[in-house]
C-alpha cells in the first residue's frame, strides 16, 4: 500500500522560452498516490542505471574516461550543463566538471600532467586545475556524438550555469579559494565559455558579476540581465545588470534582492513560515560594492543592507517572462523550496519603482519521499517542471520529479547509481532530455513520448 504523501505547491505560471505556457492549479495539499506514474509506471532498466515509463529510452553518449579528440579523456563529477544550438541538426553540450585540486590525485593521467598556456591556475607543478568545462558536439538527426574536447580547465568546483540568449554558456565556480590558499589566482568566479567552441578558450573571469559560492545564472533575453544563485545556507540572490547588453566582460552593477519594506527577511522558513505560499511579494535591489569580495562578506554585507536570505540557492531556469530557482534545504522539513520571480516592467532601470518584480514561494516540499534536495531545475516540452533531486545522506534515492501544469507531482525517472542527476537540459526541438549522471560521469540523451502525460 503506498501511504499519503503530502506536497505543498502554489499557484503560478510555467513560462518557459521556446516551450509551451501552461498554468498551475492551487493544489495546497496533494494525494499523490494516484500520481505517481503521470507517463506509466517506471520501467526497471536491466542495466542498473536509470529507469524511466515505457517508451523512453536513454543512451550513454559520454562517460568517464572515454578518449576525447583533443587526446584527453572525459573528467568526472559532471554537474551543471546548458544545450545550445550550433545549426539544424547539431547542439554544443556545455557540460561542468565539479572537480578541486585534490581531485588531481585521483584524476586520470592525462589531467594529472595536463599542462597549457590556457589555464586560468596551475598547480606549482604546472599542471592546470582540473575545475572546467567539456563540451560535447551531438547530432539531433543522427543521434550520434560527433565531437567531444575539453573547452575550459584551471578552474575550481564548476557547478552549474547557464545559457545566455546569445550563444553561450556561463560556468561558475563554487569556491572562494584564493592566493592566500596556495593558490596563483583567486577563485569564485564565472567565466563565459562560447558554444561554438572549439578547444580550450582563453579564461576570462568576470569579476564584476561577483566572486562568491556561486551556483548558477539565468539571462533575461530582453534586458539581458544576468541572475545569480549562491550556494550558502545564507545566500543572497543576486542580478548583474550588465553596461552593454551580450558583453558581460565590460562590467555592470550587482545587485541583490531585497523584499520590499522588509528588509532582512528570511525566505528559509526553517523556524516558522513567515513566507507564505502562493503569495507575491514585491521586491527591491540593493547596489552591492566591491564585488570582487576578498573577504567572501558579500552576502553578509548584502543581508546588512536589508537583502533577504535564501537557503542555498541552486540551479535557476528562465522563462518567457518569470524565471524559478531551486533553494535546495528550505521549508520548515528543510527537503527543498522552488521561487519564482517576475521582474519589474522596469526590471533595472530607475522606474522600477513604479511596477516592482515579485517573487513567489512556489514549491515546499513537507516529504522526502517525494521531493527531496531540489538542485538542477528544467522545463518538458508539455511545460512540466523537471527537477534533479540531489541528497545528502549515505544511501541515497534521487529522482527526477516532474510537477504538471494542474499542479500534480510525479517521478519520471529513478537512479539506481549510487550519485545524482544534474545537468538536466532540453534541445531546443524539445524531443531529446540531457542529463548528466554526476559520477562516474555520464551523460545521458533520453527520448520518448514527451506529450504522451497521463493526467
Amino acid at each position: 500500500m503506498i501511504s499519503r504523501r503530502q506536497f505543498i505547491i502554489s499557484a503560478g505560471t510555467l513560462a518557459f522560452m521556446g516551450l509551451s505556457r501552461s498554468t498551475f492549479g492551487k493544489v495546497p495539499f496533494l494525494d499523490v498516490s494516484e500520481h505517481l506514474s503521470a507517463y506509466g509506471p517506471l520501467v526497471t532498466d536491466p542495466n542498473k542505471l536509470l529507469d524511466l515509463p515505457a517508451g523512453f529510452s536513454y543512451q550513454v553518449i559520454s562517460k568517464l574516461g572515454d578518449k576525447m579528440d583533443d587526446g584527453f579523456t572525459v573528467p568526472d563529477k559532471a554537474d551543471g550543463m546548458g544545450c545550445i544550438a550550433l545549426d539544424d541538426e547539431r547542439v554544443a553540450l556545455v557540460r561542468n566538471h565539479e572537480l578541486k585540486p585534490t581531485d588531481l590525485a585521483k584524476a586520470d593521467v592525462s589531467l594529472q600532467t595536463h599542462k597549457t598556456s590556457f589555464a586560468y591556475d596551475i598547480t606549482a607543478q604546472g599542471v592546470a586545475l582540473p575545475g572546467g568545462t567539456s563540451h560535447i558536439i551531438y547530432n539531433l538527426k543522427t543521434g550520434k556524438k560527433e565531437q567531444e574536447y575539453l573547452s575550459l580547465t584551471g578552474t575550481i568546483r564548476n557547478c552549474a550555469g547557464g545559457i545566455t540568449p546569445w550563444g553561450s554558456w556561463l560556468t561558475c565556480e563554487e569556491t572562494v579559494l584564493t592566493k592566500a590558499d596556495g593558490f596563483n589566482k583567486d577563485h569564485g568566479y564565472i567565466f563565459e565559455i562560447p558554444a561554438n567552441a572549439k578547444g580550450l578558450v582563453n579564461p576570462e573571469p568576470l569579476k564584476a558579476m561577483g566572486r562568491f559560492n556561486h551556483e548558477a545564472a539565468a539571462v533575461d533575453p530582453t534586458t539581458g540581465i544576468v541572475y545569480l544563485t549562491e550556494d550558502k545556507g545564507d545566500s543572497l540572490f543576486y542580478r548583474f545588470i550588465p553596461n552593454e547588453y551580450g558583453k558581460l566582460s565590460k562590467g555592470g552593477k550587482l545587485q541583490a534582492m531585497m523584499i520590499k519594506a522588509q528588509p532582512q527577511f528570511d525566505t528559509r522558513n526553517w523556524v516558522t513560515g513567515v513566507m507564505p505560499l502562493q503569495h507575491n511579494m514585491a521586491v527591491e535591489w540593493v547596489d552591492l560594492a566591491q564585488p570582487e569580495s576578498p573577504k567572501d562578506d558579500l552576502r553578509i554585507r548584502g543581508h546588512k543592507q536589508g537583502a533577504a536570505l535564501f537557503a542555498r540557492g541552486e540551479g535557476i531556469h528562465w522563462g518567457e517572462k518569470e524565471l524559478y530557482f531551486c533553494c535546495t534545504n528550505g521549508g520548515q522539513k528543510q527537503l527543498g523550496q522552488v521561487m519564482k520571480y517576475q521582474p519589474s516592467a522596469f526590471e533595472g532601470t530607475d522606474k522600477e519603482h513604479l511596477a516592482p518584480g515579485h517573487v513567489q514561494l512556489f514549491v515546499e516540499s513537507t516529504d522526502k519521499s517525494l521531493f527531496n534536495f531540489g538542485d538542477n531545475l528544467t522545463v518538458a516540452p508539455n511545460g512540466h517542471l523537471i527537477v534533479c533531486e540531489d541528497q545528502y545522506t549515505d544511501v541515497v534515492d534521487n529522482h527526477l520529479r516532474g510537477v504538471t501544469p494542474s499542479g500534480d507531482v510525479y517521478n519520471f525517472a529513478r537512479l539506481t547509481a549510487q550519485t545524482e542527476l544534474a545537468g538536466a537540459c532540453f534541445s531546443a526541438d524539445g524531443n531529446t532530455l540531457f542529463v548528466n549522471v554526476y559520477s562516474p560521469t555520464k551523460t545521458l540523451a533520453i527520448t520518448g513520448p514527451w506529450q504522451s502525460f497521463k493526467g
